[in-house]
């Protein structure tokens, strides 16, 4: 071979070597766009997914208390908003019963406005509208948040001092958050709005996250960590600070994910969004069915309230006319009146709190002739023993209450401590 045709040779070889390299370069950043490509689309399907979940579980949520609360009122039945709030109503207390209306009024707002203020074909198409629902669902949250304030530090409501101070913590969130909000859309700075209004759209959704948390375990565990009759103990401490905390850092992560993630970042963190997501749906597939269905139920229930009615003759003429009255109706009218289990045990529950506690074992022995098979009424029954100090009497009942529901952790922790097991 002389030089010309070696020197023909290598060129080829030298050649087909480089375009080998720039086809196999081609293809690698082919494979990397690809890839990008797929963890964009995962990143924003899972971000879609938990938006549907949430706008769904908000509006139920919205519905159910609109139903129960509103229609309820309507009907002048104030004694079952007792039955979720601690002190729902109080004769007399206008400025309490102010502050409970209050924080309903601004519940449902909130979750409706706010649902449609994160819709992007809405912003987008709607900028007029967008600004005054935002506005609207500002100034309804910050109402809802000092509603909420003086709810547990002025009228007092259930939990610990940890529970109180994280709502606490959480309306101070609610007021920065909506205030940065604010000022970044006054700025024209729009990056920065969106963000703080999906940091505003999660503390003031708290109370939801928590309802759903707390819903979730107990389908899966049970009455484990808690105490029902108190509705203290550890997990329901560590849920406060978890309805909070779980939200604001999946956000963190997400919108770390999508402004500069790599492939694989976004890829794990739509991984674990969609896990949460599926955490939070059963979480609202189990409050639903424990709470919010039965509530939009007895919302449109026509019949009068026998606990509301009673109630008013116990104030003006005292338990042994009350008695008469509920012997009476429960004769002459029992499709007029609603004597359903829980309208006695509401009552019975907000005479314990005011402290009128012959009266409030009155009416929760109504409730056990009327439901014997029930081990509620039972455990009703035995706590309010309990509280006027009859241990005996109280023993009974919990054992009664054990015997029909043999998972009633409660009434067991309250045997064993009473030494009665």
């Amino acid at each position: 071979m002389n030089a010309r045709m070696y020197e023909a040779e290598t060129a080829k070889e030298e050649l087909q070597r480089t375009l080998g390299e720039t086809d196999m370069s081609t293809a690698v950043w082919s494979d990397r766009l690809e890839m990008n490509s797929i963890a964009d689309r995962a990143l924003n399907s899972a971000a879609h997914f938990w938006f549907v979940v949430t706008v769904i579980g908000q509006v139920v949520f919205a519905v159910a208390v609109a139903s129960f609360y509103g229609l309820t009122a309507a009907r002048g039945n104030f004694v079952g908003w007792s039955k979720s709030i601690t002190h729902g109503y109080v004769v007399g207390d206008t400025m309490g019963n102010f502050a409970v209306a209050m924080h309903l009024v601004s519940a449902v707002v909130v979750m409706l406005a706010g649902a449609v203020q994160l819709v992007p074909g809405v912003r987008g198409r709607f900028p007029s509208f967008h600004r005054w629902n935002g506005r609207i669902y500002m100034g309804t949250a910050v109402a809802l948040s000092l509603a909420g304030l003086y709810m547990h530090w002025v009228r007092g409501s259930v939990g610990d001092l940890s529970s109180h101070l994280v709502s606490s913590l959480n309306a101070v969130l609610i007021w920065v958050c909506g205030g940065l909000a604010l000022r970044y859309a006054l700025a024209r700075d729009f990056r920065r709005h969106r963000r703080w209004a999906l940091r505003f759209f999660l503390v003031v959704s708290a109370s939801w996250f928590f309802r759903l948390m707390f819903f979730l375990w107990l389908l899966l565990f049970g009455q484990v960590g808690f105490d029902p009759s108190t509705f203290r103990g550890p997990l329901l401490t560590f849920i406060s600070f978890a309805q909070l905390v779980v939200p604001l850092a999946m956000l963190e992560v997400y919108l770390w994910a999508r402004d500069g993630g790599s492939a694989l970042r976004r890829m794990t963190t739509a991984a674990g969004l969609g896990v949460m997501t599926l955490a939070m749906a059963a979480g609202i597939f189990a409050v639903t069915m424990a709470v919010w269905v039965p509530d939009v139920k007895a919302g449109f229930d026509q019949r009068k309230s026998i606990a509301e009615t009673v109630s008013a003759t116990l104030d003006s003429a005292g338990i042994e006319r009350a008695t008469e009255q509920y012997q009476r109706l429960k004769s002459s009218a029992p499709a007029v009146y609603n004597f359903d289990e829980d309208q006695l045990n509401t009552l019975g529950y907000r005479l314990i709190r005011a402290k009128k506690l012959p009266e409030a074992i009155r009416i929760f022995q109504w409730n056990v002739d009327a439901y014997p098979k029930s081990g509620n009424v039972y455990d009703s029954l035995a706590e309010a023993y309990l509280d006027q100090g009859n241990q005996a009497e109280a023993i009974a009942y919990y054992r009664k209450a054990l015997l029909l529901n043999p998972k009633n952790r409660n009434a067991a922790q309250i045997l064993q401590r009473l030494g009665a097991q």
